[in-house]
């Protein structure tokens, strides 16, 4: 059986490692008849190393097989280069599915390239809503999660979002005769925060770099374009980062993203830019590579975050968030109260700071038990037998 795994973006590269994983064990059990052939596909969307290329060395993961080297562009344009180099790999070889992650434009592009040349889809964090549809990584699971012939869902909110949607028992079938499944089979990344965590323990010397002790700094991330390019919810967030280190005394680290970086002198007042800049208590980094991270998000006291995986590795880590925005595809960790929603408003985000700060924090098993991955091959084999 041939794989072709569709990978793009950072987070992508990451949760690939989890099934890469299962499939060389699978392999070193099995009889030479039974070996799976995974090909991986990068198609560009990130092409900066600290984004993703280093990345394959770190996570002990091959490099890709093929690379579309997209680059940037809108976003008709990149997912139209995407769909064309995908359907010429599709042409050129026999591949007996593809395995898609998340929500980007490269998850798109797969779903599309492999449903129109009858290759099943198996959607990898299928189910996931935020029910805002001008989000486009809104957009791009719900026609991923449409096109797909399995979906692996983390969660049962995800499975419920599904079955709300019909599509565990929709008369749809595919070119095979299948029709569509439904799985819960608990998070990839749980299965990698338990992996590597003894691995950055070992590796990162992050901590020891910046200075920060254990259980005594912040961490915050800001990659959306809609607070990035948004001169009023960028100045928000920024005042109230500025706030929340002078009430709690605590370093802010605060990693990059290329986005962020190129967007901050651009879109704050001057003068808030300045401050934050040469405030002593934050320190701006270049974005931090996967096992920097992990120690980030572990030791951190507090995170504040808009990005989905970042608040989710956080609760694995037993770290509270506080989310910078209206709404969260991880509503289980809002639920759990692990996570407060805050959007990008100052005041509310300093209550939620306060919040967190003020009151026991429990971290409930919501995401698995850590073999989502084995799960997930062994559902795929049983569909292609």
């Amino acid at each position: 059986m041939t794989l072709l795994t569709i990978i793009g973006a950072r987070p992508q590269i990451i949760k690939a490692a989890a099934i890469s994983r299962a499939i060389t064990a699978w392999n070193l059990s099995n009889s030479a008849d039974c070996q799976i052939r995974e090909v991986l596909l990068h198609t560009g969307q990130h092409y900066d190393d600290n984004m993703s290329g280093a990345f394959f060395n770190e996570l002990g993961i091959p490099q890709p097989d093929i690379n579309l080297h997209v680059g940037s562009g809108t976003h008709g344009v990149q997912t139209a280069r995407m769909v064309e180099g995908i359907e010429r790999v599709l042409l050129n070889g026999h591949f007996d599915g593809m395995i898609l992650y998340g929500d980007t434009n490269s998850t798109l592009a797969g779903a599309v390239a492999a449903a129109k040349m009858h290759v099943p889809v198996f959607h990898v964090e299928a189910g996931l809503r935020s029910f805002n549809m001008s989000m486009p990584e809104e957009q791009n699971r719900i026609v991923c999660d449409h096109l797909s012939s399995i979906l692996f869902a983390p969660t049962q909110t995800a499975v419920n979002n599904l079955r709300r949607e019909g599509l565990n028992d929709s008369p749809a079938y595919f070119a095979n005769g299948n029709r569509r499944h439904v799985v819960l089979s608990g998070d990839v990344m749980y299965d990698n925060s338990m992996y590597f965590a003894a691995l950055a323990e070992r590796e990162s010397t992050i901590l020891q770099d910046l200075e920060v002790p254990r259980g005594g700094f912040m961490l915050g991330t800001i990659h959306r374009d809609s607070n990035t390019d948004s001169q009023e919810r960028l100045t928000s967030i920024v005042r109230a980062l500025l706030c929340v280190v002078e009430e709690y005394r605590q370093t802010l680290v605060l990693p990059l993203h290329p986005r962020t970086r190129k967007m901050l002198p651009q879109t704050l007042p001057a003068e808030l830019y300045r401050q934050l800049t040469i405030h002593p208590l934050i320190k701006l980094t270049d974005p931090a590579s996967f096992f920097d991270i992990i120690m980030l998000e572990r030791y951190a006291s507090l995170v504040l975050t808009d990005s989905g995986g970042v608040q989710k590795e956080a609760f694995f880590y037993g770290t509270p968030s506080v989310i910078l925005r209206p709404e969260t595809e991880w509503v289980e960790i809002v639920e759990a109260g692990a996570g407060i929603l805050a959007d990008a408003d100052e005041e509310r985000i300093m209550e939620a700071c306060r919040i967190l700060a003020g009151r026991s924090v429990t971290f409930p098993p919501l995401f698995g038990d850590g073999r989502a991955a084995e799960h997930i091959l062994t559902t795929i084999i049983n569909y292609m037998k």
